[in-house]
């Protein structure tokens, strides 16, 4: 399995900040993105940044291993 995290409005728009994505070989972090992204689209549109095993990623044609944590997250600020 893949844990999938969510942070912010982008969890707020899922209605939960974490879920479970099957693995399968060959699997990359494009494909969990598009498959969540048909699932929610309201969340996606605000998908700005994605990270893998704690790195930000910006080739989303990564491989993923079994046991992957991704995570997706909308532009942020602080103060």
């Amino acid at each position: 399995m893949i844990k999938v995290l969510f942070f912010g409005p982008v969890a707020e728009r899922i209605g939960n900040n974490a879920l479970q994505v099957e693995h399968r070989p060959g699997i990359r972090l494009q494909d969990v993105r598009d498959q969540l992204a048909a699932q929610y689209p309201q969340a996606f549109e605000i998908v700005c940044f994605a990270a893998a095993n704690g790195e930000h990623v910006r080739d989303l044609s990564l491989p993923l291993a079994d046991n992957s944590e991704v995570a997706f997250m909308a532009k942020f600020s602080g103060g």
